[in-house]
């Protein structure tokens, strides 16, 4: 019940984010974010943000998601790679689908670079990320005994996480609330996830919110 209150609280912030989106009443903080990241740049930190947004693409998660999931199941951690493959199949389509719902255009991207093809609102990077460096890392902690290293496991996944959604403002492809929205339906997600996972897996250990098979 815990898990599907979660998934309902998310639910709500991120309804209250799509009406204020829609309302525009989030342009001024939008453009105000926006602005002041965009005064950090320089051609070195072009070119990290160029490689960290790359980290959170989807040939990139696609290629590292195959191999993780190839890795798990010869280790016999079939339902591990069961839920790397959910969270991050469903995380796409939720995306996709939200997009098609709202219909927000894209902001005009900087340092000259074309303006993906789909819309706006949420940001497929911030939703997908960190489904995916969620479920990897809730799947790479279970193995620690120690508090302290699931916690790094977990902090290293926030920090990636928040690193790919800064990309995308920097580089100009998104508003700070589509990534904000991104990252609320990823919670979402994690949590309907995890409680299903409550039911469908029997044991199961319990890290940092998300529930993952030994």
């Amino acid at each position: 019940m815990a898990d599907l209150a979660a998934a309902l609280a998310a639910l709500l912030l991120f309804v209250w984010l799509a009406v204020e989106v829609r309302r525009g009443a989030t342009l001024g903080f939008d453009l105000e974010v926006r602005n002041t990241v965009h005064a950090w740049a320089s051609e070195r930190l072009t070119w990290i943000m160029l490689a960290i947004t790359q980290i959170g693409s989807s040939p990139f998660l696609i290629v590292l998601g195959g191999l993780i999931v190839w890795r798990l199941t010869r280790a016999g951690r079939r339902r591990a790679a069961l839920l790397l493959i959910v969270a991050s199949l469903g995380a796409e389509a939720l995306d996709q689908a939200l997009k098609l719902v709202f219909h927000r255009a894209r902001p005009e991207a900087f340092f000259g670079l074309a303006d993906p093809s789909t819309y706006s609102f949420p940001s497929g990077h911030a939703t997908t990320a960190c489904c995916f460096y969620g479920a990897l890392a809730a799947i790479a902690g279970a193995r620690f005994g120690a508090p302290a290293a699931r916690l790094a496991v977990w902090a290293g996944a926030a920090t990636l996480a928040a690193a790919i959604g800064l990309s995308r403002i920097y580089l100009g492809v998104h508003y700070p609330s589509d990534v904000l929205g991104g990252y609320v339906a990823a919670v979402m997600w994690l949590y309907l996830l995890r409680a299903g996972y409550s039911v469908w897996g029997g044991a199961h250990t319990k890290i940092g919110g998300l529930a993952t098979p030994g």
